[in-house]
This record gives structure tokens, C-alpha cells and sequence, in this order.
């Protein structure tokens, strides 16, 4: 498999964490590459056929400040070709109604710009009334939630990154 570009941005160190965990169960920094949006170039992103995408929701449903200040530029990037998976950190407890719509917002703008969207993930385990994540009765990521289930965090990387592993060589 080739090389993965993992783009992501953090407010409170959670999402970055994440990314090191998923890194690491990829097999580290031989296989997956770690790039804060906040020092992203749009050239950075075409070097990878293979991409991860991650961002927390932030206050109410909106798009962590870093990807905030990002989102125009990826109009700029070409994503045709490339297969493009996303992970977010969210409340369901705390905003029921905006559960990881970051991500949703993301995937919707790099969809329309040519990407394809792997990783989809059950929402099985989860309580929240509604995301802009969604597609299908899956959300379009792997929905974290550090707030309200936490012990399920390594667990849930794990089983998504075994799933990553056969949909980005397939």
C-alpha cells in the first residue's frame, strides 16, 4: 500500500492523539504521514492517493478553528483518484444534534471535489438525534467520542483501521 497523508487539526490535543493512535495501529511513520492543517500546503495533499482526514466538532456543530480557516483552500486540491476516509472527535451527550458534523461539512466539500469516501462506520453504540455525518444510516468516519466513551477509543481505531487496510489496497 502506498504511503498515507493523515491531515488533521486539534483544539484540545484529543484529535491529535487520535492520529498518532491510528498512525501507530497503520504501523507508524513509514506507512501514514501526520500534517497539521494549520502548517498545510495544497500541494501537501497531492502526494497521497490515500488520505485521512480528522476534526472535532467544535461548539455547535461547526469545524474545528485550523479546518475552519483551511476549508477555502481546498478548492484548490485536486481529489479525483483519491480515496479519502475521515475520523472526528464529538460530544453525542453534550450536542445530541450536531453529533461529529465537522467531518460530515468536510466530506461533503472533498466529495464534490472528486474524492472517494471509504471508512464508513456503524452508528451501533452511539446516541445522538442527528449529524451531518450521516450517509445511509452509517456515519461517512469513525465517530469518536472522547467526552462520554472514551475506554472505546483504541478499540474503535483498531477495528477501523483493519477495515482502512483492506479499502485502501482494494
Amino acid at each position: 500500500m502506498a504511503k498515507v497523508g493523515l491531515f488533521f487539526g486539534t483544539q484540545t490535543s484529543n484529535t491529535q492523539t487520535e492520529a498518532e493512535i491510528i498512525q501507530k495501529e497503520f504501523g507508524g511513520d513509514s506507512v501514514v504521514d501526520l500534517i497539521d492543517i494549520s502548517r498545510a500546503e495544497a500541494s501537501d495533499f497531492n502526494t497521497y492517493d490515500y488520505i485521512i482526514i480528522g476534526c472535532p466538532t467544535w461548539n455547535v456543530g461547526e469545524l474545528q478553528d485550523d479546518w475552519d480557516n483551511y476549508y477555502e483552500e481546498l478548492d484548490n486540491i485536486d481529489f479525483t483518484g483519491k480515496k479519502v476516509a475521515y475520523f472526528g472527535a464529538g460530544d453525542q451527550v453534550g450536542y445530541p444534534d450536531t453529533f461529529q458534523d465537522a467531518i460530515g461539512i468536510l466530506e461533503e466539500k472533498i466529495s464534490e471535489l472528486g474524492g472517494e469516501t471509504v471508512g464508513y462506520w456503524s452508528t451501533e453504540g452511539y446516541e445522538f438525534s442527528d449529524s451531518k455525518a450521516l450517509h445511509d444510516g452509517k456515519f461517512i468516519g469513525l465517530a469518536l467520542d472522547e467526552d462520554n466513551q472514551s475506554d472505546l477509543t483504541e478499540k474503535r481505531i483498531k477495528t477501523w483501521v483493519a477495515q482502512l487496510k483492506q479499502e485502501f489496497s482494494g
